[in-house]
């Protein structure tokens, strides 16, 4: 007897599928977090729990990882407006550009795209809602810095919720007369929400809402300029957190046709201009904490939403290692309790406030002298105690200190050149003994990394230039019926015969 194996294919069948679609959004971009931003703040957070390595932040666990390239159209180092622009729109365009293309043609943002399709948009930052970054998503102008112009086009964009510091210029500079940014939102609809306290008594009447800082203080209705939150380190209890900021956003933002969440981490870029390398990596931290309340809504639709966390650009050129030495002291960093930003304006500040001419029947206050600044830097650096300065560190905040009380005459020469701010020096201080290095005060070419988690987040895997990444987003979240063919599996037949 003999076998005869014939193959019965069967019938492809061409159906109409629609992909998985992402009704959910979250969309974080960490202002300046290029790699070493991600990295030292691991390798910090291991160096502080006693141990060599990295204690690994929550988004860098994501089952996904790629890399970014962030150059724009007019050079090879972005700034944050170009970056936005390509982070938003997917098109590349010159620096200080806002939402429109070289030639200065508006481009529409994926925010806008969604918002035509029914999703509710909501924009957040930890910085002023006009500044690059969040204005890519609702504004058009030429100049990153036309802060009035761009505020005015919020409102015109109908977003359903807007969350940061507040407006950086609310009232026009060349015309006073204009209404404030707050009066023309609240005009269209938009209701002002100061604090995570007023937030909660006005989100279930509200229709609209900013939510902004609640400290600044108000004049004539009109709030004063507002640039950021107070870094993390700086923080204190009553001032609004991007946890918070992110959780307000989604109990907010309507949720029936879906949404579209961008969420900036903006404080990590203004660490790494100041180099300062302990503030950056709170921002960082603190970027991973908002991270975290978006992973919890996750949870609750894991076949509907998609997170995505990337960067438009690296600040600072951060190096972990420095002079040769192949060490990293990170948990001496660690020392440090304020931001050096921070710290420089406590000590003007007081400085001022000694010398100034007592009101009528006060007292004067009493002399701020050179120990009393270190005292402060003892108290908020560790010097003079945990920390021992040598000779040149000291006399380089010497420096700072005759800069400020006029006796200049007593500046000596140091490696720390012409630099009198009492924040810089300590900081550099500081990330000496970490072993810490920046090559500048401003933005790098380096490429920035990419996570994501959710649906179609394998897309996101591997190299890619920025303006991919909303391209990638946008085609998930709106998925188009498309014709499948099934594969072919062919049958195994065995026919006997005789």
């Amino acid at each position: 007897m003999r076998k005869l194996f014939i193959s019965l294919a069967l019938l492809c069948l061409t159906l109409f599928v629609s992909a998985q679609e992402a009704k959910y959004v979250f969309y974080f971009i960490g202002d300046g977090m290029g790699p070493n931003q991600v990295l030292g703040t691991e390798m910090y957070l291991a160096e502080k729990a006693g141990k060599i390595g990295y204690s690994p932040l929550f988004f860098t666990k994501f089952p996904v990882a790629g890399m970014a390239r962030t150059y724009s159209k007019s050079n090879g180092i972005t700034d944050s407006a170009a970056a936005g622009t390509a982070l938003a729109a997917g098109v590349k365009t010159n620096n200080s550009a806002v939402g429109v293309d070289a030639a200065k043609k508006p481009v529409m943002s994926i925010a806008k795209t969604l918002q035509s399709k029914g999703r509710a948009i909501a924009i957040c930052t930890s910085v002023s809602i006009d500044h690059a970054t969040p204005a890519c998503f609702y504004a058009n102008v030429p100049n990153r810095k036309s802060y009035y112009k761009i505020g005015s086009q919020l409102p015109e964009s109908g977003f359903d919720f807007f969350a940061g510091a507040g407006f950086q210029s609310p009232i026009d500079k060349n015309n006073p007369n204009k209404p404030s940014l707050y009066s023309k939102a609240e005009t269209a609809g938009y209701t002002i929400a100061r604090g995570w306290a007023d937030f909660n008594e006005k989100k279930a009447t509200a229709k609209k809402m900013i939510l902004v800082q609640e400290k600044d203080g108000l004049k004539n209705r009109d709030f004063k300029a507002a640039s950021s939150i107070p870094y993390e380190i700086d923080r204190d209890n009553d001032d609004l957190t991007l946890a918070q900021i992110t959780k307000a956003a989604i109990e907010f933002t309507p949720k029936e046709n879906g949404f579209f969440m961008m969420i900036e981490g903006g404080m990590i870029d203004w660490g790494c201009h100041n180099n300062d390398a302990l503030a950056a990596f709170h921002e960082v931290i603190e970027m991973d904490e908002a991270i975290k309340i978006a992973y919890q809504f996750y949870q609750e639709h894991p076949d509907s939403t998609l997170i995505v966390i990337t960067a438009d650009h690296e600040t600072g050129g951060l190096s972990l290692g420095r002079d040769g030495d192949y060490t990293l002291n990170l948990k001496a960093i660690d020392a440090q309790q304020k931001s050096g930003y921070e710290f420089n304006k406590m000590v003007r500040s007081r400085y001022k406030k000694s010398i100034k001419e007592p009101e009528e029947g006060k007292k004067k206050p009493a002399p701020y002298v050179w120990e009393d600044v270190k005292q402060d830097l003892t108290d908020y650096f560790g010097f003079y105690t945990a920390t021992e300065l040598t000779d040149d560190e000291n006399n380089a905040l010497m420096n700072c200190w005759y800069k400020l009380s006029g006796n200049e005459k007593k500046i000596v020469s140091t490696s720390f050149g012409e630099e009198y701010d009492f924040g810089v020096v300590a900081t550099k201080i500081l990330d000496k003994r970490g072993q810490i290095a920046w090559t500048t005060r401003g933005h790098t070419a380096a490429n920035v990394p990419v996570y994501a988690i959710g649906v179609g987040a394998e897309k996101f895997n591997g190299w890619q230039d920025n303006t991919e990444i909303p391209m990638k987003i946008l085609e998930l979240a709106t998925p188009k019926a498309r014709p499948e063919i099934k594969e072919e599996k062919p049958e195994p037949v065995v026919i006997f015969e005789q």
